[in-house]
């Protein structure tokens, strides 16, 4: 895979959980919370779609080839910008898995744009306070 294929799926990985905007090649529109995406054919599937009509679907799934735009209405999480700053605090001992969406601190603390979701102790603690100052300058 090349680079720029990862950076897309990247891309469209970092969607998961948000709001999003889906047109179809024949021009209906769905806006829904993107809860599923297969990489190898685009075939997605958003909850609580809501068509031009206004009428709400519980789950609502198109086929890849009936997919002609995604849009977000929400800025991704920076990661990489917390990554940074967590190596400030923790030289070389933070490692970003951009592609999964979540930064290891120290092999045993786990952090994503939720904070911190494995791990505790002092070094867990430290990590959240360095997520919630992140997340307060925005």
């Amino acid at each position: 895979m090349s680079v720029a294929q990862r950076k897309f799926f990247s891309e469209i990985a970092a969607l998961i959980e948000k709001t999003v905007i889906v047109e179809t090649t024949t021009g209906k529109k769905f806006t829904g919370i993107l809860i599923g995406i297969n990489p190898d054919n685009l075939n997605l599937c958003i909850a609580e779609a809501k068509d031009e009509t206004g009428h709400t679907a519980h789950r609502v799934f198109l086929g890849g080839s009936k997919v002609a735009q995604i849009s977000s209405t929400e800025k991704p999480f920076d990661l990489k910008s917390l990554a940074n700053r967590l190596e400030k605090v923790f030289p070389t001992m933070v490692k970003l898995y951009e592609d999964k969406g979540f930064i290891w601190v120290m092999n045993k603390v786990k952090v994503t744009e939720k904070g911190v979701v494995e791990g505790s102790g002092p070094a867990a603690e430290r990590v959240q306070r360095v997520y919630t100052q992140f997340i307060s300058e925005g």
